[in-house]
């Protein structure tokens, strides 16, 4: 159910959060206020991050600024790449588990992406920062503008994003469904502003709601999620398909209030 009156907030037993653009601004890392009170927020609750976002961008955003105990760790799990793998911390952060895609199956995705650009005629920007095409080993990313514009360009780079989102986000959707055309026993998705990921099938954040419960025992109708993009067609819209409860935030400013209404229930 969608949460629209944070004064109507149940108490929940632990909160999951998409990362990119709810906890941190796209590619950057969450502000020393976010971080407080996420850091707070451990201390009371368990919680759980899930998004599309390889683990050492997780590492980058989030854990690089994050300094609780270790025994707050102890409530955190972390899902990168669309929760294709988990990390829990035991005496260091260790992966519990990675669904990776075979040989095979990453070099037809990159195939396939190479036969959509051609069939709709898209031409990349003429410059690019970083590799278009990223294989992170359990999902394999498309970035219009490249996977490391905003770690090179900084907020500058944050604008181009959100300029090419607001010019070609409909272009981006076109590649995502004839991807899925193509490839339908692989589960594809329009992610971010600039992103199409591709996963195993039946991988999206639904699953990973369902992977948050059992290793974190935790009901899913006792958890809630915060993420900007649950809308459909958005990355975070798959978790609507579960009985979880939901606020859709715009961004991090949203968030910490979010975060605030939680510590204060």
């Amino acid at each position: 159910m969608k949460i629209t009156n944070l004064k109507k907030l149940k108490p929940k037993k632990l909160i999951v959060f998409d990362l990119d653009g709810t906890l941190a601004n796209s590619k950057t890392y969450a502000d020393a206020e976010m971080i407080a009170l996420f850091t707070e927020l451990l201390g009371s609750k368990k919680v759980a991050v899930i998004g599309g976002g390889k683990y050492a961008l997780f590492k980058y955003q989030l854990m690089s600024q994050l300094k609780p105990s270790k025994d707050l760790f102890k409530n955190l799990a972390l899902f990168p790449t669309t929760a294709t793998a988990m990390y829990r911390y035991n005496s260091g952060w260790k992966r519990v588990y990675y669904i990776e895609l075979s040989k095979s199956e990453r070099a037809e995705i990159k195939k396939t992406f190479a036969r959509v650009f051609k069939e709709i005629g898209y031409k990349h920007p003429k410059k690019t920062y970083g590799p278009i095409i990223e294989d992170r080993g359990t999902q394999v990313t498309f970035s219009a503008l490249g996977q490391e514009i905003v770690s090179m360009l900084g907020k500058k780079g944050l604008a181009m994003k959100d300029k090419w989102r607001d010019e070609n986000t409909a272009t981006k959707l076109k590649i995502a469904k004839l991807m899925g055309k193509y490839l339908p026993n692989l589960e594809i998705r329009a992610a971010g502003h600039t992103s199409v990921d591709v996963t195993k099938k039946g991988i999206d954040k639904a699953y990973g709601l369902k992977q948050v419960e059992k290793y974190m025992n935790v009901k899913i109708k006792d958890m809630l999620f915060v993420g900007d993009a649950i809308f459909p067609g958005g990355n975070d819209y798959a978790i609507t398909k579960t009985p979880i409860d939901y606020v859709a935030v715009k961004g991090p400013e949203d968030t910490k209030k979010v975060i605030r209404a939680v510590l204060t229930q």
